[in-house]
């Protein structure tokens, strides 16, 4: 396992689509705990795969109830609103406010190639929207209304 650089805003990319991942490897496997040793590394609460320079639909996610690793990740379904502070690993000292749903639920595979749904509300729903977005080239920044202020 090993910490990966994070690439940061201006690469190119980040504004890729990712490719769908058909057969799950080592060097998946690897690439899904050198995503979490960097995540980890870098107190963030998420990051995909092309973050770490990889064009495939892999994100990992932990909002503090521990790593939820995701590959082809999509959502299925989503409800409510919520408007809040967001920030990037790829955008250092960048925060602005976002809307994102305030309830989502995304069907994706496990790293045993085992296909789960699972929700998330408020700050979940907030980290798995991100990254998916990630995975389409979007990033944050894209969708801010207003930059804020945030001490770190």
């Amino acid at each position: 396992m090993a910490i990966r650089t994070i690439r940061k805003f201006g690469d190119d990319i980040l504004r890729k689509k990712c490719r769908t991942v058909d057969k799950i490897d080592d060097r998946i496997i690897t690439l899904l705990d050198d995503m979490k040793d960097t995540l980890y590394d870098s107190d963030g609460v998420g990051l995909a795969a092309p973050q770490v320079g990889i064009l495939k639909r892999i994100a990992v996610v932990d909002i503090g109830d521990g790593p939820i690793e995701l590959i082809n990740p999509e959502i299925i379904a989503s409800c409510g609103t919520q408007n809040g502070n967001e920030g990037c690993l790829s955008v250092p000292g960048k925060y602005g406010k976002v809307e994102r749903p305030m309830t989502v639920t995304v069907r994706a595979m496990n790293r045993d190639g085992e296909i789960f749904e699972i929700t998330g509300e408020e700050l979940l729903a907030r980290a798995f929207c991100h990254e998916i977005d990630h995975l389409d080239g979007k990033l944050f920044v894209d969708k801010v209304t207003e930059y804020v202020e945030v001490d770190d």
